[in-house]
């Protein structure tokens, strides 16, 4: 059900709103590390390559749809923490249009140039074939992954992060075990391991779709919440396109890097692409602190409460910081022994540079939780200017060690790209954070976004 989050202890709310968001993350993770592992172990390690070499041109597509659908549901919270029920039904549907024309034209361009982008990106040979049939089926079930982040994206910014929990718990079990039926009983290779992911998308999709249904009367859309006029749109989608773009943007520096990792040879993708599987676990506390901030964030800013923001930002910074420093010393003491879960003992050049990797990230994972916190924060306000100028920042320096830190040092230059990468992002954010809440947290009243209906409607406050 739905949960305030304008009422109570910030530090409380922030942690038991967070929590549902790590194990959900966690889950989301263990399942794409099932894939990982399955094909690993059953097909080869060049089939394991071959799907890894995918993930910053899947990010690319699948990371713009799910900053769009968190743009589209921070109005949700907004209006829902102001008490305008009318608004958060309006903007619902606003949502569900918005992301319904913006996943036909990402499904069509995406399957249509999956191919030609392996070539251009220099994907070796040997494993080409497998990594274009792996995303071209992730492309064309684009459709199941707006509809599940969308649903529970809504679901959060409606305070609930436990429900999207259970369902993503349930897709993860399901992905599992149609890895096996798909990969070990069809024999469909790398394909069927996508297969698995975009029916278990879909079927958490569904399961959110139910719910809402019969649990959430405040968003049981009316006929004239379907109207809408320029104003409405233009609402929604300086933040939806924004937050997606961002992501983009981002994702375009990963393949950048992955450029650059696949001249390198099959060793070092395969070495990345293992160690990117936990890098990406370890992150996990550091991105659900962020998610909780965009909702805390939204919910506040539309009651007015500026101070509970300030107050917010601040215990969360503190909380998420101590966990990476954690994380980070685990990375550098137990990393290689993570990585032979994936590749075994029979690779040892594999798990060297893979060790490599998740020591320099892990010194870092103190600027990626900033980073996370400060960035929602700010999408929270509905401010979405500075944080896309922090995703061209990230692309400029990705760039820059691809190209030339890489060409220096090798592996390590390409590894690099993330720890430069966040730090000067947290840098930007930061600065924009503190010259922002210094405008806005001392204002007596501040100027919250309002719902704009068509003509004929007006707000009900």
């Amino acid at each position: 059900m739905t949960k305030d989050l304008t009422k109570g202890s910030p530090t409380k709310l922030i942690l038991m709103f967070t929590l549902p968001l790590l194990i959900g993350n966690i889950f989301q993770q263990l399942y794409n590390m099932a894939d990982t592992l399955i094909v690993g172990r059953t097909i080869g390690a060049d089939a394991l390559a071959a799907v890894g070499c995918t993930g910053s041109i899947m990010f690319f597509i699948i990371g713009f749809a799910m900053g769009m659908t968190s743009g589209l549901s921070i109005v949700v919270a907004q209006r829902f923490g102001a008490g305008d029920e009318e608004g958060v039904r309006r903007s619902f549907a606003t949502g569900i249009l918005i992301a319904g024309g913006v996943t036909v034209v990402l499904t069509i361009f995406s399957v249509l140039l999956a191919r030609p982008v392996l070539e251009l990106m220099q994907t070796p040979a040997k494993i080409i074939d497998d990594a274009y049939s792996y995303i071209v089926v992730i492309y064309a079930g684009i459709a199941a992954a707006v509809f599940f982040n969308f649903l529970s994206n809504v679901l959060r910014a409606l305070g609930d992060s436990r429900t999207p929990l259970i369902f993503l718990v349930i897709a993860s079990l399901l992905n599992i075990g149609l890895d096996f039926v798909f990969i070990l009983g069809c024999s469909m290779g790398v394909a069927g391991a996508a297969f698995a992911t975009v029916i278990s998308q879909a079927s958490a999709g569904f399961l959110c779709m139910v719910y809402i249904i019969k649990k959430f009367p405040i968003l049981r859309i009316r006929g004239e919440d379907w109207r809408q006029s320029k104003e409405q749109l233009l609402l929604h989608i300086k933040l939806a396109i924004p937050m997606g773009f961002q992501s983009s943007i981002i994702a375009i520096g990963t393949i950048t890097v992955q450029v650059a990792l696949n001249t390198l040879g099959t060793t070092a993708v395969t070495a990345y692409t293992a160690a990117s599987k936990i890098d990406n676990l370890m992150t996990m506390p550091s991105m659900s602190f962020g998610i909780a901030m965009a909702t805390y964030t939204a919910q506040n800013f539309g009651a007015n409460l500026t101070g509970r923001i300030k107050t917010g930002v601040r215990q969360c910074c503190l909380i998420a910081g101590g966990i990476s420093v954690l994380l980070g010393v685990v990375n550098i003491c137990a990393g290689k022994y993570l990585v032979m879960a994936f590749v075994g003992e029979s690779a040892p050049e594999v798990v060297s540079l893979a060790q490599i990797m998740l020591t320099i990230n892990g010194i870092c994972y103190v600027f990626l939780a900033l980073l996370f916190i400060f960035r929602n924060t700010l999408q929270g306000l509905g401010k979405s200017f500075i944080p896309t100028l922090s995703g061209v920042l990230e692309l400029v320096v990705r760039i820059f060690a691809a190209i030339v830190l890489t060409a220096l040092w090798g592996f390590t230059g390409a590894c690099l790209a993330n720890s430069m990468a966040w730090v000067s992002a947290m840098a930007l954010l930061a600065i924009g954070y503190f010259v922002i809440a210094r405008r806005l947290f001392h204002l007596p009243k501040l100027a919250v976004p309002q719902a704009v209906y068509p003509e004929g409607h007006e707000e009900e406050r």
